[in-house]
């Protein structure tokens, strides 16, 4: 069913590629799709999981890279964005009211999808937004996933303005008034963009979401916000951390003004757990950068999954 993706002539649906709609908890609807792996030995598999805003399409490219290195890749558009099922009449609306429900998404997408479908061992890899959703899922994943892998993981927002945001946000969410955008979100030139330093994936991924504009956001809502806010603050907490046992490795962005960079270092310092590699000039979307961060990142990648030898920290 790859219909359900969209292909353009720069970002090819990758060869064997599968693709379906899943029905999750609430009614939901999550488009998801499953790689196979190219190269061998084959590793086991990689659970792919996006930022804000994003879609399966703009990792075509990493699953390949993936795939070549013997891994099969699963991933599902997050809900409420990409070609999985919105919640609010206002399609391009940036809602959820608690991240609890992306938690119980990925929980629910291993049994109908990863444990019967794909290969042993498993693995994650998450960028941003979904950095965050995989943190806050540890405890469940701790005897299904092996090592998680966080890119630009959301721990704190880069900017000052958090006071200013937790305040609007809760405020807006108390009165019922949650679906109100807090910010916007136009694709912004090349340019002024705060995402990646390489032109030809940034305007690769613009052609992706003009070609299919449903795929899209607008900006986030002020209960997307809330939520956000206070799943960051949960995993602060000295509770959490105690709980943490699955390995993560934690590779920032040097240059990031989305997710804050230090946020994710003094975080990771408190792990027992985890470790963290930062890519100097590096800007927010690691995996979306020019070859010569990206390459980084895999090379983070391959030196701790899938964990055979000693770990990188």
């Amino acid at each position: 069913m790859t219909e359900l993706l969209v292909a353009t002539d720069e970002n090819p649906v990758p060869e064997g590629t599968q693709a379906g709609m899943l029905a999750a908890p609430g009614g939901q609807n999550l488009r998801y799709a499953l790689f196979r792996a190219t190269g061998r030995p084959l590793k086991g598999t990689v659970i792919l999981l996006q930022g804000r805003n994003e879609f399966i399409e703009k990792y075509f490219e990493t699953a390949r890279d993936l795939s070549a290195r013997g891994f099969m890749i699963a991933a599902f558009d997050l809900r409420g964005q990409g070609g999985s099922g919105r919640l609010l009449r206002n399609s391009r609306a940036g809602y959820v009211d608690s991240f609890d429900h992306y938690v119980a998404d990925l929980d629910h997408f291993f049994e109908p999808v990863v444990l019967p479908d794909c290969r042993a061992p498993f693995f994650v890899l998450a960028h941003s937004t979904g950095g965050l959703v995989a943190l806050l899922a540890a405890e469940r994943l701790v005897n299904r996933v092996r090592r998680m892998v966080l890119s630009a993981p959301l721990i704190r927002f880069a900017s000052g303005n958090e006071r200013t945001a937790r305040f609007l946000s809760g405020a807006l969410t108390a009165m019922g008034l949650g679906a109100v955008r807090l910010a916007s979100a136009r694709p912004q030139s090349f340019e002024r963009n705060v995402l990646t330093s390489d032109r030809v994936r940034y305007e690769r991924n613009i052609a992706i979401a003009a070609k299919a504009p449903d795929l899209a956001l607008g900006g986030p809502a002020a209960a997307w916000i809330s939520a956000a806010i206070a799943a960051m603050d949960r995993i602060s907490r000295p509770e959490f951390l105690d709980s943490m046992r699955l390995p993560v490795l934690m590779v920032a962005a040097g240059a990031d003004r989305v997710v804050s960079t230090s946020a994710t270092e003094a975080l990771a310092r408190r792990m027992r757990s985890a470790g963290s590699v930062t890519i100097d000039g590096a800007r927010h979307e690691l995996l979306q950068e020019s070859d010569f961060f990206r390459n980084q990142v895999l090379a983070a990648f391959d030196a701790f999954i899938p964990g055979s030898g000693d770990p990188m920290f």
